[in-house]
């Protein structure tokens, strides 16, 4: 099981989204979609799916947060045309942030906003694509610019499995900010390879729900544990969702949720939907007694 997972957060158009990501991507199908019923939102769709054979999920839950640039997808591409081909559809009906051209650090390269808002980073990998073709990208900016190697290193230092695999530091006058320090540090986290920068121009956007990290949690302690390293913001703990020093939104969960909201009776999926509805942290105990409804945890 994929240990870390990227969660898109759509208004109606998850689904949508992942068949036309689906569509650009080897190695990529749909998994499985399910509808939540009786949430804030409403009904709410579940999607998850699977892109060059890693795992990401999505759910369309009302036009509550905005995708911006603060967290991208870097795809490593192994040919030129490749990125052009990739360019040409999420271009349609996006927006352009840096244009398909030659930079120093890639001899072909663009970043674009997509029509559905979601930011992708295209970038000619000349010695291939590593082993992880698409990296989920953090930008710091404004308060936590500057903050992107603390960062890093603190993540690594939550995970058993991970490490700091290269970083690169902005040379005199190249970033436009003062406070920028890191152009790139690439790190894995349990297998799953992220990367951060600080943002070198000034920006009017910050770390939000709409891209948020899932980490797959085995027991109650792992959950504790996770909880306790990385929620930093009371007023943002719902649901088993929480923000880190930085901003950066994560969601903490059972690694059998899916088996539950996917798979598992309508009755059990409204009965556990009703009791993590309640929650800030997961109990397991709790959502288990849900799931079995009056029959009880058997001893």
């Amino acid at each position: 099981m994929q240990k870390i997972i990227p969660h898109l957060w759509y208004d109606t158009e998850a689904k949508e989204a992942a068949l036309f990501y689906i569509s650009l991507f080897d190695q990529a199908k749909l998994l499985n979609t399910t509808v939540i019923e009786g949430t804030p939102s409403g009904d709410a769709e579940m999607v998850s799916f699977q892109l060059e054979g890693q795992q990401f999920k999505a759910i369309s839950a009302g036009p509550y947060f905005k995708f911006n640039p603060s967290i991208s997808l870097m795809v490593a591409c192994s040919t030129k045309e490749e990125v052009n081909a990739k360019w040409a559809a999420l271009s349609d009906g996006g927006t352009e942030l840096m244009p398909l051209d030659e930079y120093p650090f890639s001899k072909w390269y663009g970043w674009i906003q997509d029509r559905y808002g979601l930011s992708w980073q295209l970038m000619l990998a000349e010695e291939g694509t590593d082993e992880q073709k698409i990296t989920p990208n953090l930008l710091f900016s404004n308060k936590v610019c500057g903050k992107a190697e603390d960062a890093a290193t603190y993540y690594c230092s939550l995970f058993k499995d991970a490490k700091i695999n290269m970083i690169s530091y902005y040379g005199e006058g190249e970033a436009q900010t003062p406070n920028a320090k890191v152009n790139f540090v690439g790190f894995s986290l349990d297998g799953i390879v992220l990367s951060a920068m600080d943002n070198g121009f000034d920006a009017d956007f910050d770390f939000n729900e709409a891209f948020s990290l899932i980490i797959n949690c085995e027991d109650q302690k792992e959950i504790d544990y996770f909880w306790e390293k990385l929620s930093a913001v009371p007023e943002a703990e719902q649901c088993g969702w929480l923000k880190d020093k930085y901003g950066v939104s994560w969601q903490i969960v059972p690694s059998n949720m899916d088996e539950i909201m996917y798979h598992g009776a309508k009755e059990e999926v409204q009965r556990v939907t009703e009791a993590f509805l309640k929650m800030k942290k997961f109990d397991l105990k709790t959502l288990e007694q849900a799931r079995l409804g009056n029959q009880g945890i058997p001893s």
